[in-house]
């Protein structure tokens, strides 16, 4: 059982408490995103086209888009994250394609094509147990993705949350595991580090970045969903204190056992 002791043992005295606040990452960690598919993105937006100059194809322009986000990934890789209309802006103009609706609509349409989303399991009664303890909440999400997208989708699959704020790394310029994102929640929130849990799947992003600012880390570890991320980082584990959890019933099991 995760008792206190339990606790102490594995990080310390700063677990032997409830939190004041627990901050969550988003793809697979609250919501993953099964089937999903670029291309019958563009086929969604392709009932949008105004005029297409070239006579392009949806995959002639899935295909570029990926090309351009495979270059763009070393900005990515120094921890600095772009915006998805910036994206979608240059190419379209680029390709020479117009639009008949906006950038913020074009965007929802396609993500929600490319995958609706789903709930991990049992986030939905992690959410109600912090809520029923009267823990603060709130979400930091490596994401190119506006953060009104990312705020739509989270609250169509988890109404139930209370989150003070969800933080985009596309409208922050900074990605995690940077410090930024992590202090900016922690003044957003008015806490100190030592009184906030963040709960991830990325061991560098998440638990190694929010230990760093002296948050106490979770380690989310489902291991019932395919996920590209944990095949690509299977064997790293987090260099620092952590607790370690692969379903949200644990969290909740530890946070019952918390005076």
């Amino acid at each position: 059982a995760y008792t206190p002791s339990y606790l102490s043992i594995i990080y310390g005295e700063e677990a032997m408490k409830k939190p004041k606040m627990i901050l969550f990452d988003y793809g697979h960690t609250l919501l993953y995103e099964p089937g999903f598919d670029f291309l019958r993105g563009e086929e969604a937006l392709f009932k949008y086209i105004k005029s297409n100059k070239n006579g392009l194809t949806p995959k002639e322009v899935c295909d570029y888009s990926l090309d351009i986000f495979e270059r763009i990934g070393i900005v990515r890789e120094m921890g600095f994250e772009l915006h998805e209309w910036q994206f979608q802006r240059f190419l379209y103009e680029y390709l020479e394609i117009e639009l008949s609706i906006s950038l913020p609509e074009a965007e929802i349409i396609f993500w929600d094509n490319v995958s609706a989303g789903d709930i991990m399991p049992n986030a939905d009664k992690a959410l109600d147990c912090i809520n029923k303890n009267a823990i603060r909440s709130g979400v930091i999400s490596n994401i190119a993705f506006s953060g009104a997208a990312l705020t739509q989708r989270i609250n169509r699959l988890l109404p139930q949350n209370k989150f003070e704020f969800i933080i985009a790394s596309s409208e922050y310029m900074f990605r995690k595991p940077s410090p930024m994102l992590f202090e900016l929640a922690l003044k957003k929130a008015g806490l100190h580090g030592e009184d906030v849990w963040f709960c991830g799947d990325n061991v560098e992003a998440d638990i190694e970045g929010s230990t760093a600012v002296g948050m106490v880390p979770v380690w989310y570890e489902d291991e019932t969903l395919e996920n590209p991320g944990r095949a690509r980082n299977k064997r790293i584990i987090p260099s620092c204190k952590h607790l370690h959890i692969h379903d949200w019933c644990e969290l909740i099991e530890i946070l019952e056992g918390l005076p």
